[in-house]
């Protein structure tokens, strides 16, 4: 696949439509710099939206990924070729991931001796080292093993996150000598790793199409989310509820998610009309 060319195609399909970019943005519920991108070659549609794009252009996803119109016989001949091409990219974008993951995995490995190592110089003994290597160590859970899985990686990650978050934060506890670490760690720590797998529910639910929906909820979750953390260390430090910058983070949050709730309606109405 040729990104230039699928570009240059998505261009001349949407000028025989007599669409602008803008336009075709708005049908799909995107941005305009996206459409800008995929003309220039820049990026490629996004899968969840290339159905929708291939009915607004009246061509079929073959043709899209072809990069030019096809005759019926045309489109079968290029149907697996296409095929092939989608799995050299996802080949190419998992051996990216898995060099990427070793990289880090080698740079974990290093900050680990190092800290060993300075730790045994310094004090004769492994006394504080234990702290950065187990966070370095959640980290490496956390993150390599998602990196490694492609497009569900983000649902290992957070499985990972959900699974290891309490276990660490009891030896953090306990290397710190200091309880609060791991009461006050999971109580925040927990509604946390709700928020984020609300959030990647409903961006699942919400396709290409959507997108403003999608952001518009998960900063009301965000908004959310920092009252119900700020209530629970009120609670568990007798601090004030909320302070002047947690007031506007939250104002922020609301008014964000407001102007994404509209645009999306505005887009909608323009769409209809």
């Amino acid at each position: 696949m040729n990104q230039t060319t699928i570009g240059a195609f998505i261009a001349t399909r949407r000028k025989a439509k007599n669409l602008t970019q803008l336009q075709l943005a708005q049908k799909l519920n995107i941005t305009d710099r996206a459409v800008s991108k995929w003309e220039t070659g820049k990026s490629m549609p996004d899968a969840s939206i290339m159905l929708p794009l291939c009915d607004i252009l009246g061509i079929t996803v073959n043709e899209l990924l072809s990069g030019e119109e096809l005759t019926k016989e045309e489109i079968e001949e290029k149907a697996d070729e296409n095929l092939l091409a989608l799995q050299r990219e996802d080949e190419r974008a998992v051996r990216w991931n898995r060099v990427t993951a070793i990289a880090l995995s080698a740079l974990m490995l290093v900050g680990i001796l190092i800290c060993l190592i300075c730790d045994l110089s310094i004090s004769g003994a492994l006394t504080w080292s234990w702290i950065p290597v187990s966070s370095i160590l959640y980290a490496w859970a956390v993150i390599v093993p998602a990196m490694r899985m492609g497009g569900r990686g983000v649902y290992v990650g957070l499985g990972a996150l959900t699974v290891l978050t309490i276990p660490y934060l009891f030896v953090l506890s306990h290397l710190l000598n200091e309880g609060r670490v791991l009461s006050i760690g999971a109580a925040t720590a927990i509604p946390a790793i709700v928020f984020l797998w609300a959030v990647v529910v409903i961006f699942r639910i919400c396709d290409g199409r959507r997108r403003l929906v999608a952001w518009g909820a998960a900063c009301v979750l965000a908004a959310l989310l920092e009252i119900v953390i700020n209530l629970i260390l009120s609670h568990m430090l007798g601090e004030p509820e909320f302070e002047i910058s947690d007031t506007l983070t939250i104002a922020c949050l609301l008014i964000a998610s407001g102007t994404c709730f509209v645009r999306y309606a505005f887009t909608r109405r323009t769409v209809v009309g």
